[in-house]
């Protein structure tokens, strides 16, 4: 099943359950994801960022939509981090289902006018679009971006900018970062902000930066409103190091003998990803709500 964020979402909100959002670069990452949300029974998110878009073509997905359409497990497929217009559209145009515009490094208002252009275009067409307020860390080797300095949210800013913008869910600063953190630092969420953002804000909350993150802080987060985490560098981390672990081993280099074993040690981490968010077996709800 395939569906768009707010209908993935509401449905979250309704019993409180956070979806996971995944990124993929290429078939094998797809199949880790894909393969353990069908096991678990568990929804998710397929999310792709603009510079992996680039990488793998708007053909790529002529692969992955008809997986996910088929399945009885709900799926969106999510543009991360689109930064203009022109990634949104090239996002339509391979048959996402939602898109985010990220106008979150420019003024408020730049940002709002952006984010406004994006609905307009998207929400004809029943896609979801997230915008961000706020700004994400950037860590160690991390493939979204983000600054070097975390601009967190302000909850009345984040309610000025849901009215004014329409946006079906959006994505808070509250002390997360992409990528790797570095040896010894030990992040912390300001769950008061987010409590105060959830007061003053009605449609579904996001966390980026998600991976690297204590287990309890991310499962707290969930239970005061966040809906959509996003995930990337803790589970294609592992996939990567070991393949590299298997080349160095034996000199391998098949990869139909590498991959395999890749994805495995990859849906370890997008078990216990699933398992923080308590969304294993909520598939069903879809079927009873929409």
């Amino acid at each position: 099943m395939l569906i768009n964020m707010n209908e993935m979402l509401n449905i979250a909100e309704h019993y409180n359950f956070c979806v996971g959002a995944f990124n993929v670069t290429e078939v094998g990452n797809f199949k880790s994801v894909f393969g353990e949300a069908e096991r678990l029974k568990s929804p998710a998110i397929i999310q792709v960022n603009a510079g992996e878009l680039a990488f793998a073509g708007t053909e790529f997905f002529g692969y992955i939509r008809p997986l996910l359409m088929n399945s009885r497990v709900p799926y969106v497929l999510h543009l991360d981090h689109g930064k203009t217009i022109r990634d949104c559209l090239m996002a339509v145009k391979a048959g996402f289902t939602s898109v985010m515009i990220d106008g979150s490094l420019l003024p408020f208002q730049e940002n709002v006018e952006l984010t406004k252009q994006a609905v307009a275009i998207a929400h004809p067409i029943n896609i979801s679009v997230e915008g961000e307020l706020g700004t994400i860390g950037e860590a160690l080797q991390s493939d979204e971006g983000g600054t070097s300095e975390i601009k967190y949210t302000e909850p009345e800013e984040a309610e000025d900018f849901v009215k004014k913008t329409g946006i079906d869910c959006l994505a808070v600063a509250i002390g997360t970062s992409h990528g790797f953190y570095p040896k010894g630092f030990v992040p912390k969420l300001q769950l008061d902000r987010l409590q105060e953002i959830k007061k003053r804000v009605n449609i579904p909350l996001v966390l980026h930066g998600g991976s690297n993150n204590p287990d309890e802080e991310i499962a707290a987060a969930c239970r005061l409103g966040v809906r959509k985490v996003n995930i990337s560098t803790d589970y294609k981390s592992v996939y990567a190091f070991r393949l590299n672990e298997q080349i160095n081993a034996d000199g391998e280099f098949k990869m139909t003998n590498l991959i395999p074993e890749a994805v495995k040690a990859a849906q370890e981490v997008i078990q216990h990803k699933m398992e923080i968010f308590d969304s294993i077996g909520k598939a069903k709800y879809y079927y009873e709500d929409l």
